[in-house]
This record gives structure tokens, sequence and C-alpha cells, in this order.
């Protein structure tokens, strides 16, 4: 586990049975604005459990960690609960010559950077490290841990369908591998869905930027996860009350 950042909780009593997710404004409510809003605010149809939805919009995972967020989530997480953890959007960018507060350290591993953000020196992991050192205090505390790849700006921006995955989906993967925890590619099953619904219906479903769903489009989102817990076998599927969900297994 990565030592450069600490989390203080308390330790649960009782096996639970909500489902946490921690992510940026593609998943919150509210999204990014006017006419958009996130997709774990379109998953509870699907499941019995209690929904918590702790995605805060601006945040990467250096900025979600700071913040405190993954400490009030392992504060309140019962042994058997799940988190599901995804960011990207926010961790790219560049340290100097202004630091933002969300860019991450460049690298894959235990590297660190030195900056001042808000007028304090801050020691800055990378991403992976930021979201292994999450999922180990999670499952440390008995929950289980679903590490979630980004998911995408709109792939028919351009009127053709494109879609790059980048590098944080990467990252996310290795996260997970090395945090020993479940891994899917939300991303890619968004982009497959995406890819055939066609051009004018996916343009409709970002009615303020490239980046942010409508409530429509971020129910699609929501689908498109749960179509990767299910083909990836994910023991989250247990919770689901339905496996049938549109799109192919990747």
């Amino acid at each position: 586990m990565k030592t450069a950042t600490l989390f203080s909780v308390l330790i649960p009593s009782a096996l639970g049975s909500t489902i946490y997710f921690a992510g940026d404004s593609t998943m919150a409510k509210g999204g990014g604005g006017t006419g958009t809003n996130g997709w774990a605010e379109y998953v509870s149809t699907y499941t019995t459990w209690t929904i918590s939805n702790q995605a805060i919009a601006g945040r990467s995972a250096r900025s979600y960690t700071r913040d405190g967020r993954f400490t009030t989530i392992a504060n309140e997480v019962q042994a058997g609960d799940w988190v599901v953890i995804e960011f990207g959007h926010n961790d790219g960018g560049s340290l100097t010559p202004t630091d933002n507060g969300r860019t991450d350290c460049s690298g894959t591993g235990d590297e660190t950077c030195t900056t001042v953000y808000d007028g304090v020196t801050e020691t800055v992991l990378t991403f992976p490290a930021y979201l292994e050192n999450a999922a180990n205090t999670f499952t440390a505390l008995g929950a289980n841990v679903l590490i979630s790849s980004q998911t995408p700006d709109n792939p028919w921006e351009t009127g053709s369908f494109v879609y790059s995955p980048s590098r944080f989906v990467g990252y996310a993967e290795l996260a997970a591998e090395t945090a020993g925890v479940a891994y899917v590619d939300h991303g890619a099953y968004v982009a497959n869905i995406f890819d055939s619904l066609g051009d004018d219906v996916v343009n409709g479903y970002y009615p303020l930027d490239h980046t942010h769903t409508s409530p429509a489009g971020a129910l699609v989102v929501a689908e498109a996860f749960f179509k990767a817990v299910v083909c990836g076998g994910i023991a989250l599927e247990s919770a689901l009350n339905t496996t049938v969900f549109p799109g192919d297994c990747l």
C-alpha cells in the first residue's frame, strides 16, 4: 500500500448492503450543470441495495483524496458493502507553472511530486496510487471494491465515431490489478453502446459539452456499467435484480 496518503477511519461492526459511488461530475448528482446528470443517479432501479452516491463534480482522484471524501466513505462503509471508484476526467494536466489542485503526479507507481497548492505544500501521488490507497483502505474494512474506467467524451462529436481511451483507462486497470480488486472497462462498454446508437441519438445525450450527459444519456451509461459487471462476472452482480442490459459482452 502506498503510504504518502493516509486515512483515519472507524471500523464498521456490521454487515451492510450499500453500494457507494466515488467519482466526478460524470457520476455525480447534477452532472456538469444545466440539462445534465451523473450516471450514478440512475442505478437504483437495478438493485434493491441502498445507493450512496458520493461523487462530486470537478474532483480528481487526488482532490477527492485531499478533500477527505474517501475517508468519509471509509467511516461509513460496512463489511460486505461495495465501493465503486471511477475517476480520470479531471486528473490530467501539469503541476507547473500553476497547480490546479487536481493534477496527479506523472507515473504509474510510487512516484511522488511536491507542489504548492492554495499556499500549502503537498506531496502528490500518481493516479494509480490514489486508487490503490483507497481500495486497500476499503478492503481492509471488509468492503468490496470495483475500480471502473472513466466514461468517454462524446465519440460522435466529429460526425464520425471515434473512441480513443485516455491513459487513465489503463491506469485504472493497473490500479485494480495491483490492489487485487475488481475492474470493469466502463468506457469501452459505453463506447460500444454509443457506436450502435448512432450520431443523432448520442449527440442528443450531450446538451452542454462533450463530457456530461443528459438524464437520458446518463441512464444509458448506467446500464453500460452494469453490462460490464455482468459480462465480467463481477460479484456485484449478486446485488442486481436483473442481469439483462443492452449491448454486447466485450
